[in-house]
Order: structure tokens, then sequence, then C-alpha cells
């Protein structure tokens, strides 16, 4: 399946002050990128199973970059080499397939220390990419707004900074010549100098913006915000425009929104605020987390959360865990929360046998409903965006948890009631 997809992936080389150039959506400077991906199999993460989830995900990551996925290496290993992230022999055999095959890009679904990329792009002389830089590539590419790109701009040059020797010996590889012949500790130093004036620019700059939607957020009045949260990719901005009768960017890749959109509604004479926000992922970068705090205010602060879960996703229980975590890492996942199961219809055409009685189909899925309101603390119900399918009852169970927040917040408020 992954040999199928033939996109164009723009990864960014740095100049020679390491200050990353704007991104573009100009297609005249993009190359094609044939990848291969690497995945380990480790005490800290000893089931297969997992790392394949994992490995699909970062397939999944890639096409969104852009990249063609040619081959997937695995190695199980108690704990990755200090040098190269896998063992030697596997390093020989990922050589030897990359010589063959023209590949141009080797894409690491954990972490890489600056030492470990530094011997394996030596080893291996092509480019290399860890999870974290991957997906920051794909946040720069999703940025629209000021706020994003400043966002986006400060998590790439924190992730950049500890690298930079090596992005020098890169550099120097790669060019060579006059001019690039041992640059030395000076160079190092002064890159890192501009480099931490960058960062202290983006993180004023960042800081006015947020006093600004500080403000902004003030000014929308007593109003409850409900904010839509979820992993990436299970249909909050489908359900945003369902809602909202808004046309909020949608699409079935990772990472479809960025900024945060937020609409007025109004369902049955009762006003509220709805939100829609940047997906979570496992393994997301922490300087991502750290950067898109001032965006991710709108899940702080919201009265109720709809939680939209992917329900025909294979691992969706492992998503909605990455979610609860992430949440309580904002310290906002004790608010009164809607559990939302989308995607029902293609659940039911991945899971249920076509040649099932319909009578038996409903039996089934009643049954996992019943089990789920039994697992779940609070409201849940099940839909598809896509079909409208239960929207109505959606909607009326919604407006119930808005009336019910305006009866706790605002009390003597009864225009609402």
């Amino acid at each position: 399946m992954l040999n199928d997809h033939s996109l164009l992936i723009s990864f960014h080389k740095l100049n020679s002050t390491f200050i990353l150039p704007q991104h573009t959506h100009d297609t005249s400077e993009k190359v094609i990128e044939r990848a291969v991906l690497v995945g380990l199999i480790h005490n800290n993460q000893s089931s297969e199973e997992k790392v394949d989830e994992y490995l699909a995900e970062l397939a999944f990551l890639s096409e969104t970059a852009g990249a063609k996925v040619m081959k997937i290496f695995k190695q199980k290993l108690p704990h990755p080499n200090r040098r190269t992230f896998v063992g030697s022999g596997k390093l020989e055999e990922i050589k030897e397939y990359i010589e063959l095959n023209e590949i141009t890009l080797i894409i690491f679904d954990d972490d890489l220390s600056p030492t470990q990329t530094f011997n394996i792009e030596k080893e291996l002389e092509i480019k290399v990419v860890d999870r974290s830089f991957l997906i920051l590539d794909i946040f720069a590419n999703r940025a629209q707004t000021a706020q994003a790109k400043a966002q986006v701009e400060l998590a790439q040059m924190q992730y950049l900074l500890p690298r930079l020797k090596g992005l020098w010996t890169h550099l120097e590889r790669q060019r060579g010549g006059i001019g690039m012949r041992g640059p030395g500790e000076k160079e190092i130093e002064t890159d890192r100098r501009i480099v931490n004036q960058k960062i202290s620019l983006l993180k004023e700059q960042l800081e006015k913006i947020d006093k600004q939607n500080q403000t902004r957020r003030k000014n929308r009045g007593q109003l409850i915000r409900v904010a839509l949260v979820g992993y990436t990719n299970v249909g909050k901005s489908t359900i945003m425009n369902l809602l909202s009768k808004s046309d909020v960017f949608a699409e079935n890749k990772l990472f479809a929104t960025l900024d945060t959109t937020v609409r007025k509604i109004v369902y049955e004479n009762t006003p509220f605020l709805l939100s829609d926000t940047v997906g979570f992922i496992r393994k997301l970068p922490h300087k991502l987390i750290e950067s898109f705090k001032s965006t991710l205010d709108e899940v702080r602060e919201a009265d109720i959360l709809l939680h939209v879960v992917d329900l025909s996703h294979a691992t969706f229980e492992d998503q909605m865990q990455v979610v609860s975590k992430t949440l309580a890492e904002l310290e906002a996942h004790n608010k009164p929360t809607m559990i939302v199961f989308n995607k029902t219809d293609k659940f039911k055409a991945e899971y249920f046998d076509e040649f099932l009685d319909e009578n038996v189909k409903k039996g089934l899925f009643e049954e996992i409903k019943v089990d789920w309101a039994k697992r779940v603390d609070g409201e849940l119900i099940f839909i598809s965006a896509l079909k409208k399918d239960n929207i109505a009852q959606f909607r009326s169970d919604l407006i119930e948890m808005v009336k019910k927040m305006y009866k706790i917040r605002y009390p003597y408020q009864t225009q609402f009631f």
C-alpha cells in the first residue's frame, strides 16, 4: 500500500546562518523524496504491534509531508544504540537498500540526539529526519496566521539549537569547496547567538499576540465556550462546519487545522462559542506543545469539551488516552466533556460483514453503545459527521449541556434558560 504513493516533499535546507527560510507553496521548489522509515522495538515499547501502529502513523505523517515511502525497517533492541540508534548490522542493511533504490531520505520514528543524527548521516550520506522534525516540517507548511507561523518557527529554533555543530558539518559536506572548509567553533558560536536572539524575538512576538488574544476573548462577553478536541484527523473540522455552517478547511491529512477557529452559534435561542483546535498526536514534540500553549488557551478556557474520536480507527482507544494525557498536561482535563464517537458509517463498513442482516448489525452496534456508556463517565454520542447521522440528537444533547453550564456560570442570567 505504501508504494502506491508518489507525492512531493519539501524539506528545508539551512542557509549559512542556520535561520530557516520562509515556507512557500511554490511547487517548482519541491523535489521528489524517496524515503525509508525506521522503528525500534525496545524495552520502553516492547510490543511489536504497537511499533507497527507507530510506524503506520509515521508513514501517514510522511505522506502528509509529501514523501514517497519505499520501505519500513524494524529492529528489536533492549534500548536504542547511543551512536546510531539501530545496530551496526541493521544500519548496513539500510545502507545497502538506500544505495540500490536511490533513497534520498531516512525518517526515524523516535527523536534522535544530535550525535546520532551526525553519525547516521556520516554513515549513510543522505538526509536524516526524526519524528519531531517531520512534525515541525508539516506544521510549518500548514501555518497560515502570524501566530501559528511564529509558534512553529520558535519550536524549530529550539529544536535546531543543540544541533548546530552537526548541521555545520552536514553543510560542509553538502557544499564543500572554497569558503566551506572547517568552519570551526567561532562560526558555530556565532550561529548559536543568532538563533538565541531569534528565539527571544519570537517569544516577545508571541507574548504580544497572546495579550491581543486575551483581550479578544474578554470582549466575547458572557458566552459559554465549547471546544472541539481530539486526535488529529478524527473529523473535528467537519463537525465544526456542520454545527456552525461555516467553511473551515478540512481534509484527510494530519494537522489540517493549526489555527484555532472560533464561531458563534445559536441553537434554540441559546448562543455559545465553538472553537476548533489543532489535533493531538502521540510523541508530539514537547517544544511544539510549549509553543502552541497560547493557541491552546481556547481549550484551557473552554467551559465544555467535545472530545471527538474516530471510532473506525484500529487504535482509537490509544488515541483517546493520548488526548486525555495532553489535556492533563494543559490542565484542561477536569471539564464537562462529551465524547463524540465519529465516523460510525466507516466503522460499520469496515467491521460488520456486508452479508449480515441489518437487524443483526443494529443489535451489535447497540451493544457497543451500551458497553461504552458503562465505560465513559459523562456524556457520549455516536455520529457520522460526513453522513450527517444522528446529528439532530447531537445538537440536542449539546445544547442541554450548554444550558446547564449557563445555569452554573451565570445563575442570575435567565434569558437562556
